[in-house]
């Protein structure tokens, strides 16, 4: 299905062309209804490539820019590829505080890389987030993680050839221009494996610690009133 932009009507079946995505502002996932569409008339004069649409959030109103791909131009009209491209991607979140704080100051740029699309970038901080792991973890820290990630691809159900770059990223010894270079989707599944495998070696470990000292202390008052009465 594709998108319509009419010389004289606009956008065509406005509302079909209502789109659902998380809103980078507010983090729900919401309708987007157009709200700024280009001029077809100029479009047809000058025949861009790709061309960009404002939609308006449902949950925030928050104006949100999306690059749409030309399919074709014909006497009146322009069509648009479905497809889009999220020039303002919502934030990931994680569980920072549980890092070591030179990690999380590599994982924090490598995130900011990945929200502005740069997934090269983002490629090369997620190798210096992970080395510094490598290092907070201590010996076998390395092979703990290579556990980890292992352990994901099976989870996951993720294909050796497919995760050949991945480890390639997190694992390799050479220098940072013999990184692989990666896609958005190869860029995505490089996320989901470093989020995974700082939440196994540090958050979870953390939290957990953190739990069974809030008991311990609940513990230690229940004794301490009991001995007083």
């Amino acid at each position: 299905m594709s998108i319509i932009l009419d010389k004289d009507q606009g956008i065509e079946n406005e509302l079909e062309e209502r789109i659902g995505l998380e809103c980078p502002y507010c983090g729900v996932y919401a309708h987007m209804s157009p709200q700024s569409v280009p001029d077809a008339a100029s479009l047809l004069r000058d025949r861009p490539k790709h061309v960009g649409l404002v939609y308006q959030c449902d949950s925030c109103h928050a104006p949100v820019f999306l690059r749409f791909a030309v399919r074709e131009y014909g006497d009146n009209r322009v069509e648009l590829l479905r497809n889009f491209v999220e020039l303002e991607r919502p934030k990931e979140r994680f569980a920072f505080s549980y890092l070591p704080q030179h990690t999380e100051i590599m994982f924090r740029e490598a995130l900011t890389c990945y929200s502005n699309n740069s997934f090269n970038a983002f490629a090369s901080m997620c190798r210096r987030a992970a080395q510094s792991s490598f290092i907070a973890m201590g010996e076998g820290g390395k092979l703990r993680a290579f556990e980890e990630i292992m352990a994901a691809q099976k989870i996951a159900g993720i294909s050796d050839d497919a995760f050949a770059p991945i480890k390639a990223v997190l694992f390799a010894t050479g220098q940072q221009e013999d990184l692989p270079v990666l896609n958005r989707a190869q860029a995505g599944i490089l996320l989901e494996i470093l989020k995974d495998m700082f939440y196994q070696c540090f958050v979870r470990h953390g939290k957990l610690t953190r739990a069974i000292k809030v008991r311990r202390f609940f513990v230690s008052e229940d004794n301490g009133n009991l001995q007083l009465a």
